[in-house]
Parts: structure tokens; sequence; C-alpha cells
């Protein structure tokens, strides 16, 4: 099982650490939103270290379906109720500057970037297309009410973004990373106020950013009740429709399609991370039906965090770490997200302003009813009688007949079947009994 992406680019490859060493700012985590974060430190004159426990990308960022929207699903009448109509718009605004530097960027990096628009559209709930339509023009945001989206199924329509984008986030990425400071298989066993213990050196920093997808400390901040993990598939066909633009469905368990080159690709099957869902089969019974002469070249799947109120966290990791920051909670947006929280977080540590940074906080209030089923979901999985237990939290975990690994329920965690760490918050491998 390996991503699309993954098959035509070469990375980058740094050495690990094998000294102690000082930076101003240190960055955990080698995906796109560290890496980014890396970029635009470099550019500010900023002394910066990255490390990274694998090698880069070697997390989720390979797995995405790599689309850049502002168009984040049907957001934005909900926003509007939940944080009002100055910080929906910086919201939205924030995203779209985000978008405009990928243009930017890509001018001179050969990632096959293209602009294309981008749909959310409904089989059978045109109320909830209008109810967003009336908060764009509320926001004051231009998009279109297609009729007649070009899928190969009956929708009630489509809200469109035009002037959004996909590309190859690998070989995106091969080419920002070259020159920058990083230090691959250097694993952080420890942080402790303003030094970071390594399997390699110690790192003496002044200013901490976690770009580990989920925060790993558990101290500070609550990011376990805070956040779940969502799983979710994708498989690329062969000899399929070419679409004009990048799809996604409004509910919840709907598909999402675009194109890369020659192939088409389908998203879905998603589920909460140790539960059952629907996987590649959902995604196979569906090509079946509607691209009958398609052929499945790849398959993948990717894991996402979810936040209590469909805003990432971005900016001071807790009240009680002023010199520690974190990017966190992307939904399902991790390439538009990691550009803004790259470009929030590196004029907060240049010293500047950055007006978005209210909307993301993440001390924000949690008073949300997700908050009390991810506490729910918790309690209840530590009650559970079992051997295989998360080494995160103590959370029993789940075997996943579809990618047979070992998934753990609470917070996301994932092992193979021989108990090696696949997907964080857990720092280290299953103990063997």
């Amino acid at each position: 099982m390996s991503s699309i992406w993954i098959k035509d680019t070469t990375l980058p490859h740094f050495n690990p650490l094998n000294t102690n060493i000082k930076t101003d700012v240190l960055i955990l985590g080698g995906g796109i939103s560290g890496i980014l974060c890396a970029y635009f430190l470099q550019k500010k004159g900023i002394d910066y270290i990255l490390v990274e426990g694998q090698t880069i990308c070697s997390g989720i960022t390979k797995n995405t379906t790599a689309k850049i929207t502002s168009q984040h699903g049907l957001i934005y009448h909900k926003l509007l109720k939940t944080i009002g109509l100055e910080k929906t718009q910086l919201y939205l605004e924030a995203n779209q500057n985000a978008v405009k530097k990928y243009f930017e960027l890509c001018k001179n990096i050969d990632c096959d970037f293209e602009k294309k628009p981008s749909y959310v559209y409904s089989c059978n709930n045109r109320k909830k297309l209008e109810k967003e339509a009336d908060a764009l023009t509320k926001i004051g945001f231009p998009f279109h009410f297609a009729e007649t989206p070009s899928l190969p199924f009956p929708t009630v329509g489509a809200i469109c973004f035009e002037d959004q984008a996909q590309f190859h986030p690998l070989k995106f990425i091969s080419q920002i990373a070259q020159n920058l400071n990083i230090y691959e298989h250097t694993f952080v066993k420890e942080l402790t106020e303003n030094l970071a213990i390594t399997n390699q050196g110690n790192i003496s920093y002044q200013h901490l950013i976690v770009t580990t997808h989920f925060p790993i400390d558990n101290k500070h901040g609550l990011y376990f009740l805070k956040m779940y993990q969502h799983r979710s598939y994708v498989i690329a066909l062969k000899h399929a429709a070419q679409l004009n633009g990048m799809y996604i469905d409004e509910a919840k368990q709907g598909l999402s399609f675009r194109n890369y080159k020659d192939f088409l690709l389908i998203g879905g099957g998603s589920h909460r991370s140790g539960k059952k869902g629907g996987n590649w089969q959902e995604l196979r019974t569906f090509a079946k039906k509607y691209y009958p002469l398609a052929v499945e070249t790849f398959h993948w799947a990717t894991q996402d965090c979810m936040t209590l109120d469909q805003v990432p966290y971005i900016g001071l990791y807790s009240k009680n770490m002023s010199q520690c920051y974190v990017a966190t909670g992307f939904q399902k947006w991790g390439m538009t997200t990691s550009m803004l929280s790259a470009i929030l977080l590196s004029d907060l540590l240049a010293g500047g302003e950055n007006s978005y940074t209210s909307v993301f906080r993440p001390s924000r209030t949690i008073l949300r009813p997700q908050l009390f089923l991810n506490s729910w979901e918790a309690i209840t999985n530590l009650l559970i009688i079992s051997k295989k237990r998360c080494p995160h939290l103590g959370c029993a975990l789940k075997w996943n007949p579809a990618e047979h690994s070992w998934d753990c329920p609470c917070h996301g965690s994932r092992f193979t079947e021989d108990g090696i760490l696949l997907d964080n918050p857990a720092n280290g491998n299953l103990k063997q009994k």
C-alpha cells in the first residue's frame, strides 16, 4: 500500500544529529507543516533546527489527496454561528492567503501545480447548500452555485470556489527542503524546559514548534481531550473520467474526487480511528458501478486530527508554555492549513503580528459537544479488558483487519501486527510480553 505521490519522487536525505547543539527555534516533525515553518523561518533569517524521527514526509504528508483550497466542506455557515462574522471572515481570508502563497511559490517549482475550481456537492440536501451560499454572501466571498456538477451520479447542486489548486506534494517538498537545516532519524525522547533529549544528542532551544501531527506533550494544552483522529481511504483509477475540478460530498460518509494526470483519485470510506468503516471496499464498490472499465493502480489511507469546533489549533501550545507553539487539528485540509500555519507561526517567531492569531488560538474554549464524546470514548476504552494497550494513555487497541494494524480509538495511534509504531501520538512501540 503506497500513495501515488511516492512512485516518482526522490526526496532529499539529511544526516542524523550526532552531537549536542543549540538553536533559537526547534521544530519537531518533518511533514509539510514543519518543513514550511523551517522554510519561512530561514527566509526571515531566524536560527532554527528541524528534527524528524524517521525521514521527512514519512508520515501523513505522503498520503494526502493534495488539494489546496479554502473550501473546507460546508463550514462557513457553521462558523458564523460559533465564532461570528468577523472571525469567520478572518478564517476564510487566512486560508485564501495560504492558497495564494502556493500560487506564488509554485511558479518556480515543478510540482504538477494546476489551478482548479473546488466544489462541495450534495446528493439530496439542497437546503444545506443554500445555507452555505447565504453564509458566503454575508461574508462577501465570491462563489457560484453549480446546478449540474460533472459527476457520474445525480446531485442537487454544488457550491463552487474558483481559483483553487492541486499539486504533487512530494515534488513540491523535494524542492523547498533542499537547503533547510534538517536532521533525520533524530527521535526526541524527552522534552524539558529549553532542552530536547534525542537518541543522537541534546538540543538547547529558546522556542519550540510542535508539528508532529498529533502533539506529543500530554502535560499541557489538553490535546488528548480536544482532538480525535479520523481515518480515510483513497484509490487511484486508470481509464476513468476526467473531471473539471475537485469535488467533495457535504455528507460525512460521502466521497471526494479529483484527477491527477491520467488518474482519477476517489476518497472516502472514512471512520474514526479504531472504529469500523467502509475503507477501500466502499470505494471499490463505487468504482465498479460507475467506472466499470477503470483499473485500480494505487490505494492508500491517511489520518486526520479533528478538533472540537472544526478550526485548527495554531499558536501558543498552552498558556503555561509561553515559548512553545503548535500547529495541529487540520481536519481534512492539511495542505492549505500547513501553509497557513507556517505563515502565522513564522510571523510570531519573528516578533511581528499576525491578524489571524485569535481565530486559531489553541487555548480557546473547549466546552463543545465533541469534548464529551471524546471523554466518553477514552473512559470506555480504558475500562475494556485487553492485552493490547496503547502506550500513549493506556486505551485498549482495536484490530483493523483492512490494514492489518492495531489502532487506538481514543487518540489514533497505530501499530503494526508486530507492535511497531505507525502513527502518533504514541512515541514508542508496543511492549512485547
